[in-house]
């Protein structure tokens, strides 16, 4: 993960208002607490990252103590529910020190804010914790949480093999498989966001696979096919309801809600001098000539060229970066110099990593002004287009679709996490007992530092949406917990 460089005067916003307003008005807190028609004595919760607790780009202690399965599993103890073992990390930090993150490629432990230039807070990668640990022996583990699962990874008899999250506590069998042999009473089943967001947080850089269940031939950036989802997915349930276990399915976050692609602005190139304005203007005039002359001959439409002309405009005008878009018509064979140029548009979602390449002019941390985006275009891995997202909305439509259809076949309770996070990604955001949350990168208080996990506080927020659903569903009344107790982005 790049650092993010964020001024002290946006950390210092307040987070908290005045308003007594609640937007969690479905609590039972005043009612006495049972399991309805739910038996909680056993329960395992199957999923990613998100299930494991996973938050500033790492999986570490207090994570793993704030995760949403472990908050659900103390409001069940009130109804009798059971114990719930999570397969702890060794430290605080997270990370490998002889093993890469299989996410991001590095040997990082979590992100923590940090001081940098003009003693801005910026986040920061710190030094992984220790070696890969093997903590098998210690199950079995309810949490089957795993960072990096993708929905067909759970049903993998060698998964302790490809991923070391699992390999600490893999017996040798696959997740599904983990979890039916302890027989649970109750399941949590959240899955599926992985298949779509390798894809988009690489600036799609993968292969969409609908219409292809072999996944022998997926790499690891692809979008898994809705039909192959489905069909997992489905299997997993029937196993997990076989011995009459009760559950709940949670749907899939739209990504254009979080804050790794809405961070950094569609349209980050401003305050431009004239000197400026005119450097690049002028560099990119062949390019320009070159696309005009190749629309005169008819090679290319007029909206293709309009989309592809490269201008700067001084002052306080918000310009596109320039980047390079693999979905535009290829036109170097015709001439080298005419690369698939263009400037980003407001249907385009620039990646939080860009954000430190993408560097406003200042005296002293960036006297040049001059960035990616600009006299260098920004590499197609840093942003996610209009055509890319639309595959990964169209992939995450059908997979809800599904996930809903499953639950109500099999009599399941159901959570619309996307409502919610999308909630938190709008203007107002969500408020609980004063406290307002939202997606706002860093002082939102619901993210956590890598722009995609929540914080403490944001985990409980969609524990209070698993609660809701199961109380719903099953007449339950488990109480909901108060997002305000949990921890959120720690300052220096």
């Amino acid at each position: 993960m790049k650092k993010i460089i964020i001024s002290t005067l946006a950390v210092s916003a307040l987070l908290f208002t005045t308003s007594c307003k609640t937007d969690f008005d479905t609590d039972v807190k005043d009612i006495a607490v049972t399991n309805g028609e739910a038996n909680f004595s056993k329960y395992v919760a199957l999923g990613n990252s998100l299930t494991s607790g996973f938050r500033d780009n790492a999986l570490y202690i207090d994570g793993q103590n704030e995760s949403y399965p472990l908050i659900l599993s103390n409001q069940m103890k009130l109804a009798g529910g059971g114990a719930f073992k999570q397969p702890m990390m060794p430290n605080n930090s997270g990370g490998f020190s002889n093993l890469a993150n299989p996410a991001t490629g590095d040997f990082y432990g979590k992100i923590v804010l940090g001081v940098g230039c003009n003693n801005a807070l910026a986040p920061k990668p710190s030094a992984p914790g220790a070696a890969l640990d093997n903590i098998s022996t210690g199950g079995p583990y309810q949490n089957l949480g795993i960072p990096g699962a993708k929905s067909f990874h759970l049903g993998l008899s060698n998964y302790g093999i490809l991923n070391p999250y699992y390999t600490r506590f893999s017996t040798g069998v696959s997740p599904i498989s983990a979890a039916v042999s302890q027989a649970p009473t109750f399941f949590s089943l959240w899955i599926g966001n992985n298949d779509v967001l390798s894809y988009a947080t690489s600036g799609g850089t993968g292969v969409d696979q609908t219409g292809n269940a072999n996944v022998t031939t997926y790499g690891n950036n692809d979008i898994t096919d809705p039909t192959l989802y489905k069909s997992v997915i489905n299997s997993y349930v029937t196993a997990l309801t076989a011995n009459g276990a009760k559950g709940v399915l949670a749907n899939i976050p739209n990504v254009t809600s979080i804050p790794f692609f809405t961070t950094v602005p569609s349209k980050p190139i401003s305050n431009l001098t004239d000197a400026q304005a005119s450097q690049l203007n002028t560099a990119y005039a062949p390019y320009n000539a070159g696309i005009l002359q190749l629309k005169s001959m008819g090679v290319i439409t007029d909206a293709e060229y309009q989309s592809r002309v490269i201008k700067f405009t001084a002052g306080s005008v918000a310009n596109g970066a320039v980047i390079l878009d693999k979905d535009l018509k290829d036109l170097t064979g015709l001439n080298p110099a005419l690369k698939s140029y263009r400037q980003t548009t407001s249907e385009d979602f620039i990646i939080l990593p860009a954000a430190n390449l993408i560097k406003p002019f200042d005296a002293t941390c960036n006297p040049q002004g001059m960035s990616a985006g600009t006299a260098v275009p920004l590499a197609d891995k840093y942003v996610l287009t209009q055509k890319e997202t639309l595959k990964v909305m169209t992939a995450t439509k059908a997979y809800n679709d599904a996930l809903k259809d499953i639950a109500a076949s099999k009599g399941l309770a159901y959570v619309d996490a996307n409502t919610k996070i999308n909630e938190l990604g709008g203007q107002s955001g969500i408020v609980w007992d004063g406290v307002r949350y939202s997606a706002k990168f860093v002082t939102g208080g619901a993210f956590s530092l890598d722009g995609v996990h929540l914080t403490g506080r944001g985990y409980a927020i969609i524990a209070n949406e698993f609660i809701k659903a199961i109380n719903a569903k099953y007449k339950s009344t488990l109480p909901q917990v108060d997002p305000n107790k949990y921890s959120g982005i720690t300052f220096p």
